[in-house]
């Protein structure tokens, strides 16, 4: 149902000073700190027409009034205005990352953190899965300076590639041996053929550079053993403890035993990445997941050259500040999948 414009506006005064009082909205309060050009009376009517809409209701006995999800869902689909980071803010957040992250992991963790820091819920991040693997191609490319580039793909088409440091005795035709030698014997295989007899094989014919065969021995190792089960990160559980509608212990407790389960935290993410692109918000009974009917989820999907790998999300009260969270989980996301491109290398 579309409202008028004045119930719209009413709506959205309930809605944000609920969002920043956690206490239930009066008339006289929307007159006094929104100007809406009505007297309070006409808000109270306004206010019980909504009521009666389901838009919002009265908890317990208060004279004020509460958004109900229904209010909250028409909020966000209506009326919330979309929130664009500032370059400040998007500089700040980057600050949050190590200066030099070496694996995957590191950066996930890291990402899942700075959410959950600043948007003050619980943050859940999918890393990414890939189909298992076979080694199409490994190649050492010599740089300036006694460096290589080392370069391995996969038959999937996921890249890989790590600079690494050269002894001085090396040479370009050293590398093209290296090349040609390990793509010999490792070309096609998954990790789980590759044999430690065939690797003493390989190390046997490349001992004289035992220093350079180890790491990219090692690097080809942890590219094809991406195909593993997804993992879910969590991070900023204890958030929920400082919101005020959790104060109740059992509720609480409920809330936390499930955020342990990695089921029900793969569910949350994958209810949203089966839909179609985008972000995606999930409010209080909307939650296919039991025990979340006072909760709301965003998640939203990243990506490897176009294609969907990963989820980000963060629950929270439905009471959450839905423009500032929506635009957080955007902008981490898409800093996300510029951060996995980097690492998995394509254009």
């Amino acid at each position: 149902m579309t409202l008028d414009e004045r119930k719209q506006k009413v709506l959205q005064a309930i809605i944000k000073d609920y969002i920043a009082t956690a206490e239930p909205v009066g008339s006289r309060t929307i007159a006094k700190k929104y100007d809406l050009g009505v007297s309070p009376a006409t808000i109270r009517n306004e206010m019980a027409d909504l009521e009666e809409l389901g838009y919002i209701e009265q908890p317990h006995t208060s004279a004020g009034r509460i958004p109900s999800d229904r209010g909250y869902r028409y909020y966000v689909d209506c009326l919330m205005n979309k929130k664009i980071m500032s370059r400040d803010e998007e500089k700040h957040i980057i600050k949050g990352y190590q200066t030099k992250v070496k694996d995957v992991g590191t950066v996930l963790h890291q990402t899942n953190t700075i959410i959950s820091n600043i948007t003050n819920y619980a943050s859940l991040l999918m890393g990414p899965q890939f189909s298992k693997s076979n080694l199409r191609h490994v190649q050492l490319v010599p740089l300036d300076h006694n460096k290589a580039l080392v370069i391995v793909v996969t038959d999937n088409g996921m890249v890989q590639t790590r600079m690494i440091d050269l002894p001085q005795t090396i040479n370009e035709e050293d590398l093209q041996k290296i090349s040609q030698v390990m793509n010999a014997k490792l070309q096609g295989l998954s990790l789980e053929h590759i044999k430690r007899t065939l690797i003493n094989e390989i190390y046997f014919e490349l001992s004289k550079h035992k220093h350079i065969f180890d790491t990219t021995m090692e690097m080809i190792q942890e590219t094809l053993s991406l195909d593993h089960e997804e993992k879910v990160y969590l991070a900023g559980t204890l958030n929920i403890l400082n919101q005020p509608e959790f104060r109740d212990l059992n509720r609480v407790k409920t809330l936390l035993s499930l955020l342990e389960q990695d089921n029900v935290l793969k569910e949350i993410l994958n209810e949203g990445s089966q839909m179609e692109e985008g972000t995606h918000v999930t409010i209080g009974a909307e939650n296919k997941v039991t025990g979340l009917k006072d909760c709301s989820t965003i998640t939203a999907t990243y990506q490897i050259n176009g294609r969907t790998v990963g989820s980000v999300g963060v629950i929270g009260p439905t009471r959450m500040d839905y423009e500032k969270a929506v635009a957080i989980v955007e902008f981490m996301t898409r800093h996300l999948s510029q951060m996995m491109k980097d690492f998995y290398g394509g254009s």
